[in-house]
């Protein structure tokens, strides 16, 4: 089941370390066939503030996921966005082909 990381980032300072952080992440995805789906694109607020940048990669599985942020590339890579950047990061769990919302009451 396909997984993904989700980071809502703001007060994001886009000077060199943020740069160096972009240019060098792309590489650690590729090894956990990780792929930008959500990268900060135009948003339409309909409801509550969204004062940050949503950001989502999707993977494979969560195991994917999960070894892609422990990975040695992307720790080394890792302070210069914490460094730079205030936000929320997660690694979620997608839900299967033909999900339908009752299906989280019987999940338990």
């Amino acid at each position: 089941m396909k997984a993904y990381a989700i980071a809502d980032l703001h007060s994001v300072d886009m000077g060199p370390e943020i740069v160096q952080y972009l240019e060098n992440i792309d590489e650690t995805l590729a090894p956990f066939e990780g792929r930008f789906i959500v990268h900060g694109g135009a948003k339409s607020v309909v409801e509550g503030t969204w004062p940050g940048d949503l950001i989502i990669v999707e993977f494979p599985s969560k195991s994917a996921a999960q070894a892609w942020y422990a990975s040695p590339a992307y720790q080394r890579i890792l302070a210069l966005r914490a460094n730079n950047s205030d936000g929320d990061v997660a690694i979620v769990e997608g839900v299967s082909p033909g999900h339908r919302a009752t299906d989280i009451l019987t999940s338990s």
